[in-house]
């Protein structure tokens, strides 16, 4: 005969264990939640960590990329004053430039004075274009800045440092996205706790299925989804 709760009873009492059967569920329910929100807690914190140390490490980069970018244009500049100056002197010692010309750099002049002072990463560079015949070659590069072979040491290091600024940047976003996730997880336990905590309360079987029913789902739902998040430990 059906009871006054709609659920079946039979002799030994059925609505009782079926009160049992939901408390232990229920209690189940709010024990694997609370364990799964901690750890939800924990990978945030951790994942935010490495957020801001990747964000740091970014920030780092960037600076030093900053120094080497500024020390390029610094030598840059020396580079082109003593070029348009040394190319002044040959022109008031009517020298020329190129193989043609037979330029051969005189100490004893003030621009073989100016030569011997290029940079080391400058010189190679100037003697390819005067490799070039600039005085009778029209088709030359018009300065050893134009050359392939001027490259300059703090240029490349500034760009490798953007590009580990770049990359750390990268991880860094990363590093949210999953932090993000873990919260969400996190609310998604504490409506487990809700569905079973309010659920093992309730005096009507009925009601105390569907709410425990509910958070079960939620509960294998989340940790299906907590199962496929990437781990820091």
């Amino acid at each position: 005969m059906p009871g006054a709760s709609g659920i079946p009873t039979a002799p030994g009492g059925t609505v009782a264990a079926v009160h049992r059967h939901l408390e232990l569920v229920a209690a189940i329910l709010l024990g694997v939640a609370t364990v799964m929100t901690a750890w939800s807690a924990f990978q945030s914190a951790r994942w935010g960590g490495e957020m801001a140390t990747s964000y740091s490490a970014a920030g780092a980069a960037r600076t030093e990329s900053n120094r080497a970018s500024t020390l390029a244009g610094q030598q840059t500049i020396i580079d082109v004053q003593l070029f348009t100056d040394w190319l002044s002197a040959l022109d008031a010692e009517q020298g020329r430039v190129g193989p043609s010309s037979g330029y051969v750099p005189d100490p004893a002049t003030y621009s073989g004075f100016l030569y011997a002072r290029f940079r080391e990463e400058f010189r190679p560079a100037v003697d390819a274009w005067v490799a070039q015949d600039p005085s009778e070659n029209p088709d030359a590069p018009p300065s050893p800045f134009a050359m392939d072979e001027y490259v300059l040491a703090a240029t490349q290091e500034s760009q490798r440092l953007e590009e580990k600024a770049d990359a750390a940047v990268t991880l860094a976003h990363r590093a949210n996205a999953v932090k993000d996730d873990y919260v969400l997880a996190t609310v998604l336990c504490a409506s487990v706790l809700f569905f079973g905590g309010i659920g093992a309360k309730l005096s009507s079987p009925r009601l105390r299925l569907t709410l425990v029913g509910i958070g079960g789902v939620v509960l294998l739902a989340t940790l299906g989804v907590l199962i496929s998040y990437p781990v820091q430990v």
